[in-house]
């Protein structure tokens, strides 16, 4: 066995739980692909090494412009109908730098909501796992109190049954008593040893929540005590973790509808590259670049833009409706409660009388 306090329990569950774990991990990603939209404003730079041979005649002779090798020589019409052989290795930097691309401004803002959806989800399974610690931690209490009762009430069955057994001998009771005696005995017994097997699985349930790995170790709680009485709120929280997520993500599928409306608006972006070309490899005798703007529009994509748009708007819709249903189960959840925890108070007071009565 093994003390186990509450404070030590919730901070373990804190880094060692697989749930807070995993809710981090998808954080986590989700961050990496919102930085993966910085490529809609900074360029993108390729370094590149081509080696080329040809005896294609146009081709060759293009080599030679490259290069700035050409001489009156080389327009000798035998030398350019058959130029034989000839190798270029190019050595270059492009780059290619967007200028207006709405779809992936609005793609952008949509993974940023999507990165603060998975923020939240993670600071609620941090909560809900600390619920369910105290939870937990609250049936091994109960659980240990329970073992000490039937363990209580186990020595009383016995000492009833030693005095039922003794007046049978003295012919004050009859052999049915005695054997009655005997089954409240067994029946207090059964209950102790399935109060004892809960301790395991509450320890279990607790080591779990924890991170450690399952053993036969049994957690030791503090002592029960009966909980103080504060009304809890009835009405529930609009800005409650789970909730603040689902209504990112709702957000951020509305981003997406307007970057599938953007696919039908023009493109612009800038270009640029910067070239060596030699006859020898590793050479850097002639450069040459080229600058440009392109304007690109796609007038028909085979209704894919189209239908890409009607799937967001779909996928929208869906989310809101999970929204809906969830807060519409949360809140019938939260009213049960309520109405179970009102029999329970009920149930308190009436054992209350029955103690009172007892005594």
């Amino acid at each position: 066995t093994t003390y186990l306090s509450l404070e030590n329990a919730l901070e373990k569950a804190k880094d060692r739980n697989a749930s807070v774990r995993l809710s981090e991990l998808d954080y986590k990603i989700s961050k990496a692909n919102y930085k993966q939209t910085d490529a809609t404003f900074l360029p993108q730079i390729t370094v590149g090494l081509n080696a080329i041979s040809t005896n294609n005649p146009l081709n060759a002779f293009g080599f030679l412009l490259q290069q700035s090798t050409v001489t009156s020589m080389d327009f000798d019409p035998v030398k350019l109908n058959n130029p034989g052989a000839r190798q270029n290795y190019s050595t270059g930097v492009e780059m290619r730098l967007p200028l207006l691309n709405l779809d992936m401004y609005y793609a952008r803002k949509g993974a940023k909501l999507q990165e603060e959806a998975y923020q939240y989800k993670t600071a609620y399974t941090r909560d809900y796992i600390d619920y369910e610690i105290k939870k937990a931690y609250l049936q091994l209490q109960f659980v240990y109190k329970s073992t000490e009762i039937l363990q209580s009430t186990l020595d009383d069955e016995k000492q009833i049954y030693q005095s039922v057994n003794n007046f049978y001998k003295q012919g004050l009771a009859q052999q049915s008593d005695v054997l009655n005696a005997q089954v409240q005995i067994n029946i207090v017994e059964s209950a102790l040893q399935k109060s004892k097997s809960g301790i395991g699985n509450a320890s279990d349930g607790l080591a779990f929540l924890m991170g450690d790995t399952l053993s036969d170790r049994l957690f030791v709680p503090d002592t029960l005590v009966k909980a103080p009485e504060t009304a809890p709120s009835e009405i529930m929280p609009v800005d409650r973790a789970d909730i603040m997520a689902m209504d990112k993500s709702v957000m951020a599928s509305d981003m997406m509808v307007k970057s599938s409306r953007m696919n039908f608006l023009p493109k612009i972006n800038a270009w640029g590259s910067f070239q060596y070309n030699d006859k020898k490899i590793f050479k850097f005798d002639s450069n040459s670049y080229m600058v440009g703007v392109n304007m690109s529009w796609t007038v028909f994509s085979g209704n894919q833009n189209r239908y890409k748009l009607k799937s967001a708007m779909l996928q929208r819709d869906k989310y809101l409706q999970e929204k809906e249903q969830y807060v519409d189960k949360s809140r019938m959840e939260l009213e049960s409660n309520m109405r179970e925890l009102q029999n329970l108070t009920f149930d308190i007071m009436k054992c209350e009388a029955s103690v009172d009565h007892a005594k």
